[in-house]
């Protein structure tokens, strides 16, 4: 396990953001994305996630797919991705990389409105 300062990681992040392709990028509508240390005991429990089981990152907001007309003056979606967790999960600095990359893929994913299922097919394809 490898531990990196905020701001190392923050550049990790901002280079998975970047390996987005930019068609998607530039349809990112009200959205943020912010790092922290780790989830917390009300995202752990709403989410339902297992002791044992490490949560990278996390959508929540309205999908864009869910938007509908009355959809103005909304505070951002979020998408956080928890440091803590990649860092303990692994092997090494690049496994770091490849790990945020997936992450912010599949939580952008999310606010395009796709659901796990569908996420977890695309990734498997995106990976091929």
């Amino acid at each position: 396990m490898r531990k990196l300062n905020r701001i190392e990681f923050e550049k990790i992040v901002e280079e998975g953001i970047k390996a987005i392709p930019e068609k998607f990028l530039l349809k990112l509508n009200n959205v943020t994305i912010v790092i922290e240390a780790e989830p917390t005991p009300t995202q752990k429990k709403k989410l339902n996630i297992h002791p044992d089981w490490a949560l990278f990152g996390l959508y929540e907001g309205i999908p864009q797919t869910h938007r509908g007309i009355n959809y103005s003056a909304t505070l951002p979606d979020k998408i956080t991705i928890f440091q803590r967790p990649i860092e303990e999960a692994a092997r090494d600095g690049e496994d770091i990389k490849e790990i945020v990359k997936n992450t912010v893929w599949h939580e952008i994913a999310h606010h395009f409105g796709m659901g796990e299922d569908r996420v977890h097919r695309a990734e498997v394809r995106r990976r091929k």
